[in-house]
């Protein structure tokens, strides 16, 4: 018997998540149960996937820990995620605002180090 956890994230954008999940090289695919926000569905060797679902404010991850697969744990497995998440999320938002990434850096602790640049053509 299957005991889901429905675990809550701060993933509330579907395209930085996408994004995030990319540059990770973890393999997902789209469900669209929902004609709103589709899921995100990571397979697992052993028939048990993961889920990023939508609860109507943001992406839950959903999965069976008996059942997980992945090289990380758990924790470790969403904290690389929100990273990653965070760091598509403020780029992305600050291009829309007219900067752009003049350097990113990975920082020894894990961390990440970007440089935003916007020029301003106003005289």
């Amino acid at each position: 018997m299957s005991h889901f956890t429905y675990m809550k994230t701060s993933f509330q954008n579907l395209f930085y998540l996408e994004k995030a999940l990319d540059k990770l090289n973890i393999v997902y695919s789209r469900q669209n149960l929902d004609k709103n926000q589709p899921s995100l569905v990571i397979s697992q060797p052993n028939g048990y996937d993961i889920e990023f679902c939508w609860n109507e404010k943001e992406y839950e991850l959903v999965v069976d820990l008996s059942f997980w697969a992945q090289s990380d744990p758990v924790k470790s497995f969403i904290d690389k995620v929100a990273q990653n998440y965070a760091n598509e999320n403020v780029i992305g938002e600050n291009q829309k605002l007219g900067f752009q990434v003049m350097n990113s850096q990975k920082n020894n602790d894990g961390s990440q180090t970007l440089l935003l640049e916007r020029w301003n053509t106003k005289i």
